[in-house]
C-alpha cells in the first residue's frame, strides 16, 4: 500500500513537478524578453523594444507584465512619432487604472515632447498630470518644464506663474529668473527685467544674451551713450541676427544723439526684420544722410518709402524734395513736395511743402492740375503766409506760362480785378488762338473781340485785332475782316509782331474775295515787293496778282506776274502757264494761244489743267477754223478724259463742227452720242435741237420724232409746258429768293420727273436746300445728281453730298461719294479734300492700311496746309501704333511734332516719350513728359498717360517712391480715363508686388 502510495505520489509530483517546470521556464523566457526589452528601450531603441513589448504581453498572461508592456509600448510610439501613438498612451491609462505607472506616463510624455521642442504637445500631457503625486525635485522639474512650454507658446501670465514657482530652485533658478526677466523685458517692463538680469549676470551663459537686452533697454529708457556702449560690448559674442539688431540699437542712438555720421555705418548694417526693413529704417539712413549733405545717398534711402501716411513719411517725403531740389531733380521734387502737403500730421511742414510745390508747378508745370489752380489753392489755404506777394506775381504769370489758357481764363473771368486785366487780354488771346486752330471759329472770335476790349498792351490789341480778321475772313465776313486787318496795320505796335509780314497778303485776299480785283492787285504787289523767305506764299501772291490783273483786262501785266510763278518752279506753275496761254486769246494772239497750249500739253503731262488746256486748244483751233486739228483734238480729249466733265462738251462740238462744215450725217452721229451718253444734260438738250435742225432741212421729220421718242428726257407734248415752269422756277433761284426757288423748284421736279432741265433742277434745289441750312433735305437731289451720266453739276453735288456726310460722321456713305469725287474732281482743292477725307475714312473704318496709302497722297501734296498735313500724319502714326509698326509709327510722330499744334502737338509729344521710355532713356523721356505737362497742359488726356510713363522711367531709374506716388495720382484724378486709371493700376501691383519682398510696410 505504501509502495503504491509512494508510486502514486511519485507520478503525481513527477507530473506536478514536469509542470512546474514547464510554467517557470516560459515564466524565465519572458521575463528575460521583457528584461532584454527594457535594456532595448533604455538604450532609446524604441523599435526594437516595442516589438518586443508587444510580444511579451501577448504571450504572458501576468497583469502586471501586460501593464508594463502596455505602458512601455506606448512610451516607444511617442518616442517613434507613430500615427496614433497618444491614443495608444491614453489606452494603457484607461485599461489599466491602478498601475503605479499612470502618473509616469504623463510626466514621462510631457517631458518627452519638452525635449523634442514639441511644446503645445508637451503641454497637453503636463495637464494630465497630478502634481500633488510628484516629489520635491520632480515638481520643480514639472514646474520649469511646464513654464518654458508656456513661455515657447506664447502664453506669457501662464509662464511666469509656473516660472515663479522655482526662482528658488537650486537646479531651475536661474533659468527662471532669465526667462522671467525677458517677460518683463518684452513687456517694457525694464524695471523688472533688470531686477532678475541682475540676479543671474554673474553666470557666465547668460552674459553675451544679457549684454544685448540691456542695450536695447538702455535704448528704449533714453539712455543712448550706454546703449552703444553696452552694444559694441555685446556684438563680438553675438549671432548674426543679434549683431543686426544690436547695429540698429547703436545706430539709432547715434541717431537720436544727432552724431548722423557714426550712425550711418551702423544703421546700414541693419537686415531688417526676416530680411526686410520698414519706413522708419529707410527714412533713419536717409535722413542722416541728408544731415551730411550726401543728397543722392538720403534719395535713395527716402525714396523706398513707398505708400506711407504717417509723420515719418510725412518728414521723410519733405526730406526728399529738398534732396531732390538740391540736386536738381525739380520733376521729382514736385511729387515729393506734393505728397508731404498732402499730410497733416506736421503743419509746419505741410505749410512748407505746399509752398515749394506751388513754386515748382510754376517753374516746370504741372500734369496734375492747372498752375493757377496750384497757385490759387495755396494762397486760399495759406492766406497769411509771409510769401503772399510772391505767389500773387506768379499766379499772373502762370496764366501765360502754363499754356492752360482755357482753366486760366475760367479763373480770371471769375476774378476780374484790376491787377488781372493785363492777363486776361493775353489769355483770351491765346485761349482764342488755340479755338481757331481746332476749327471752333465763332468762339474764338468772341475771345479776340475780348482781347482787343481790354486794351491794357498795345502789342497784343494788335495782335488780336489781326486774328480777329483772319477769323471773320475764314467765317466769309470778308468785308469785316478787310476793315479789321486795316485796323490792325493802323497799330504802331503792328510792325513788331509776327503777324505784320503777312497783313498786306491777308488784305489783298480780302479785297479779292471781294471782288474788288483793282485794290486786290494793288495789295498783292505790296506783298510782294517786301516777301522775302516764303516762296510758297510767295508763288501764290504772284498768281493772284496775275488772276486780278487777268479779270480787270489788264493781261500785259497778269502774264508778267504769270511768268514769275512759273519762275519760282514752287507749285501751280501748271496752272499759271494755262492763265498765261488763256491771256494770249484774250489778247487775240490765238498764234500765241495754240503756241503756249501746245506747249503746256508736253511740260506738264500730270497736270490736273491737261482736260482745260486741251479743250481750250480745241476750242482756238476751231476758231481758227482749223477743223482738222480742233477734231483731233477734241478726240484726244475725249480718249484721255471719258468721264470728264468736257467729254459732252467736247463731242458736242465736234458735231457743231460738222454741221458748220455741212457733214450732217457725221453731225448727227455726234449729236446721237451726246444724247445717249449725258442725257438730260445741257449739251443733250443742245444736241437734240441742233439734230431737229439737220431732220427738218433734209425733211427727215418723222424720223427725228422716232428718235426723240426714245428720250426719256425730252417730252415733245409737254415741252412748252416744262420750260414754262422751269424758268419760272429759275428766275427764283438765279435772283437769289432761296426760299422762292425751293418751293418753285419742288413743284417743278414733281410735275417733270424726267423733264427736260430735271438734271438742271435738282441740283439748284439741292444747292437752295444747302444754302437755306436744310442740308438733310438737299441730299436725295444730290444723290439724283451724282446717280446721272457725267455733268457739270457732278463735281460740286459729290463735294457737297460727301460733305454732308462727313459732319454726320456717316463714313459709310461718304466713302464711295469720296471715292467718286476723288477721281472724277477738275477743282485741285476737291480732289484734296476727297484724298484727305478719305484718308480719315478709312481710318474710322479701322482699314489702316488704306488710311495710310491716303494719307501718304495728302503728305506728297505740296500745296497741303499743315492742320492737313498734321491729321495726315497722325492718321499714319496712329495707324502704325494699330498695326504694331512701331518703326513707322515713331518716324511719323517726329515728323508731326515740326507741324502739329494744340492736341495732336500734344499727342506726339507723349509718343516721343513713348518711344523713349520703350529704349530705356528714362531721363529722356522724363524731359519729354515734363515738356508735355509745361506746354500742353490743357490736354489732360494725353498729361495722365505722360505721367504713367514717368511712372515707368522712374521705377526704371530705382525710384521707387515717384513711381508708386505718380500712379496712385494718376488714379486718384483721373477717373475721367478709365482706360489709363487701369493701365496705371496694374503697374502699381506690379511694383508693391516687388517692392514688398524688400520693405515690410508696403501693403499691396
Amino acid at each position: 500500500m505504501q509502495k503504491f502510495s509512494y508510486s502514486i505520489l511519485a507520478i503525481i509530483l513527477a507530473g506536478f513537478t514536469t509542470a512546474f517546470a514547464q510554467q517557470s521556464e516560459i515564466y524565465t523566457n519572458d521575463l528575460a524578453d521583457y528584461n532584454k526589452a527594457m535594456s532595448l528601450y533604455r538604450d532609446k531603441q524604441y523599435q526594437s523594444a516595442q516589438i518586443i513589448f508587444d510580444k511579451v504581453k501577448q504571450q504572458n498572461q501576468n497583469p502586471e507584465i501586460q501593464s508594463d508592456c502596455t505602458y512601455y509600448s506606448a512610451n516607444c510610439a511617442i518616442r517613434l512619432d507613430q500615427m496614433n501613438a497618444d491614443e495608444a498612451m491614453e489606452s494603457f491609462v484607461k485599461n489599466y487604472p491602478t498601475s503605479t505607472k499612470q502618473n509616469l506616463a504623463y510626466t514621462e510624455v510631457a517631458t518627452y515632447y519638452f525635449e523634442q521642442g514639441k511644446y503645445p504637445q508637451a503641454l497637453e500631457w503636463f495637464d494630465k498630470v497630478e502634481e500633488g503625486t510628484l516629489t520635491s525635485d520632480d515638481q520643480d522639474k514639472y514646474n520649469f518644464y511646464k513654464g518654458y512650454s508656456f513661455f515657447n507658446s506664447g502664453k506669457k501670465k501662464e509662464a511666469s506663474q509656473y516660472l515663479n514657482k522655482v526662482v528658488n530652485s537650486q537646479e531651475y533658478g536661474s533659468q527662471a529668473k532669465y526667462y522671467l526677466g525677458f517677460l518683463a523685458y518684452e513687456g517694457d517692463d525694464y524695471k523688472e527685467a533688470t531686477k532678475y538680469f541682475d540676479q543671474v549676470s554673474g553666470e557666465e551663459k547668460y552674459k553675451e544674451k544679457l549684454s544685448y537686452f540691456q542695450a536695447d533697454m538702455n535704448f528704449k529708457l533714453g539712455k543712448f551713450d550706454k546703449a552703444i556702449q553696452l552694444g559694441q560690448a555685446a556684438m563680438a559674442g553675438s549671432n548674426a541676427m543679434e549683431k543686426s539688431e544690436l547695429n540698429k540699437i547703436i545706430g539709432e542712438s547715434y541717431f537720436n544723439l544727432k552724431q548722423y555720421d557714426k550712425a550711418i555705418p551702423f544703421l546700414k548694417e541693419y537686415k531688417g526684420k526676416k530680411g526686410k526693413w520698414n519706413n522708419t529704417d529707410f527714412y533713419q539712413l536717409g535722413y542722416a544722410y541728408y544731415k551730411q549733405g550726401d543728397f543722392e545717398n538720403a534719395i535713395s534711402q527716402f525714396n523706398k518709402i513707398i505708400g506711407g501716411n504717417d509723420f515719418v513719411a510725412q518728414n521723410a517725403y519733405y526730406h526728399l524734395g529738398e534732396s531732390y531740389l538740391k540736386t536738381e531733380k525739380k520733376q521729382q521734387a514736385l511729387n515729393a513736395f506734393k505728397n508731404a502737403s498732402e499730410m497733416a500730421f506736421d503743419a509746419k511742414i505741410q505749410e512748407d511743402a505746399y509752398l515749394n510745390y506751388a513754386r515748382l508747378s510754376y517753374d516746370i508745370g504741372n500734369s496734375y492740375q492747372s498752375v493757377p489752380d496750384v497757385l490759387n489753392g495755396f494762397m486760399t489755404k495759406y492766406p497769411n503766409n509771409p510769401n503772399k506777394n510772391e505767389i500773387e506775381n506768379l499766379l499772373i504769370n502762370s496764366y501765360i506760362t502754363s499754356k492752360n489758357y482755357k482753366e486760366a481764363l475760367s479763373l480770371l473771368e471769375k476774378n476780374k480785378s484790376f491787377g488781372n486785366k493785363s492777363a486776361y487780354q493775353k489769355v483770351s488771346f491765346y485761349r482764342g488762338l488755340e479755338l481757331f486752330t481746332d476749327g471752333n471759329y465763332q468762339e474764338a472770335l468772341a475771345l479776340f473781340k475780348k482781347s482787343v476790349a481790354e486794351q491794357k498792351d498795345a502789342k497784343f490789341s494788335a495782335r488780336g485785332t489781326f486774328w480777329k480778321a483772319e477769323t471773320e475772313y475764314v467765317l466769309d465776313d470778308f468785308s469785316n475782316a478787310l476793315l479789321s486787318f486795316k485796323q490792325f496795320l493802323g497799330y504802331p505796335e503792328a510792325k513788331d509782331t509776327p503777324e505784320f509780314k503777312n497783313a498786306n497778303y491777308d488784305i489783298a485776299y480780302s479785297h479779292f474775295k471781294l471782288k474788288e480785283y483793282e485794290q486786290a492787285g494793288n495789295f498783292f504787289q505790296k506783298y510782294i515787293e517786301v516777301s522775302k523767305d516764303d516762296k510758297i506764299r510767295l508763288t501764290d501772291a504772284y498768281l493772284r496778282l496775275a488772276d486780278s490783273r487777268f479779270v480787270t483786262t489788264k493781261y500785259s501785266a497778269a502774264m508778267e506776274a504769270y511768268d514769275k510763278a512759273i519762275t519760282l518752279k514752287t507749285v501751280d506753275g501748271d496752272y499759271a502757264a494755262y492763265q498765261k496761254a488763256i491771256s494770249y486769246g484774250f489778247m487775240g494772239k490765238n498764234d500765241k494761244k495754240i503756241a503756249d497750249f501746245n506747249q503746256f500739253l508736253k511740260t506738264y503731262p500730270n497736270s490736273q489743267y491737261r482736260d482745260d488746256a486741251l479743250f481750250e486748244l480745241a476750242n482756238t483751233y476751231t476758231a481758227e477754223n482749223e477743223t482738222s486739228s480742233a477734231i483731233k483734238t477734241y478726240d484726244q480729249l475725249i480718249s484721255e478724259f471719258r468721264t470728264g466733265s468736257y467729254t459732252s462738251k467736247s463731242i458736242l462740238r465736234q458735231g457743231l463742227i460738222y454741221y458748220n462744215g455741212d457733214k450732217d450725217d457725221l453731225a448727227l452721229a455726234k449729236f446721237k452720242k451726246v444724247a445717249a451718253d449725258f442725257p438730260k444734260s445741257e449739251e443733250a438738250l443742245e444736241a437734240v435741237k441742233t439734230a431737229r435742225l439737220i431732220y427738218v432741212d433734209k425733211g427727215r421729220v418723222d424720223e427725228y420724232a422716232s428718235w426723240v421718242k426714245t428720250l426719256d428726257f425730252v417730252e415733245v407734248s409737254d415741252a412748252e409746258l416744262d420750260n414754262d415752269s422751269w424758268e419760272a422756277a429759275e428766275k427764283q433761284y438765279l435772283q437769289g429768293n432761296t426760299k422762292q426757288a425751293i418751293t418753285n423748284l419742288s413743284s417743278y421736279v414733281s410735275a417733270f420727273p424726267n423733264g427736260i432741265h430735271s438734271l438742271k433742277a435738282n441740283f439748284y434745289l439741292a444747292d437752295s436746300y444747302y444754302k437755306d441750312g436744310s442740308v438733310n433735305n438737299s441730299v436725295p437731289n444730290y444723290e439724283y445728281v451724282i446717280a446721272k451720266p457725267h455733268s457739270e453739276f457732278t463735281e460740286q453735288s459729290l463735294s457737297r453730298l460727301s460733305e454732308i456726310y462727313i459732319k454726320k460722321n456717316d463714313y459709310v456713305k461718304a466713302l464711295p461719294v469720296l471715292l467718286r469725287l476723288e477721281s472724277e474732281a477738275d477743282f485741285p482743292q476737291n480732289k484734296t479734300y476727297a484724298q484727305a477725307n478719305l484718308m480719315k475714312a478709312y481710318y474710322d473704318g479701322k482699314d489702316y492700311p488704306k488710311a495710310v496709302v491716303y494719307a501718304d497722297k495728302v503728305l506728297a501734296n505740296p500745296k497741303t496746309d499743315d492742320k492737313i498735313k498734321s491729321d495726315a500724319q497722325i492718321i499714319v502714326a496712329r495707324s502704325a501704333i494699330q498695326v504694331n509698326d512701331e518703326t513707322k509709327a515713331k518716324e511719323s510722330y517726329a515728323r508731326l511734332q515740326k507741324i502739329a499744334k494744340g492736341e495732336l502737338a500734344a499727342e506726339a509729344l507723349y509718343y516721343e516719350a513713348y518711344f523713349k521710355n520703350k529704349e530705356s532713356k528714362f531721363e529722356d523721356s522724363n524731359k519729354a513728359v515734363q515738356k508735355l505737362a509745361k506746354d500742353y497742359s490743357g490736354y489732360k488726356y494725353f498729361g495722365a498717360k505722360g505721367l504713367v510713363l514717368m511712372a515707368k522711367n522712374f521705377y526704371g531709374l530705382k525710384d521707387s517712391f515717384q513711381a508708386t506716388y505718380i500712379l496712385e495720382s494718376v488714379i486718384k484724378n483721373f477717373k475721367d480715363y478709365p482706360d489709363v486709371t487701369e493701365e496705371a493700376q496694374k503697374q502699381l501691383d506690379l511694383i508693391k508686388t516687388e517692392e514688398a519682398k524688400t520693405n515690410s510696410s508696403i501693403t499691396k
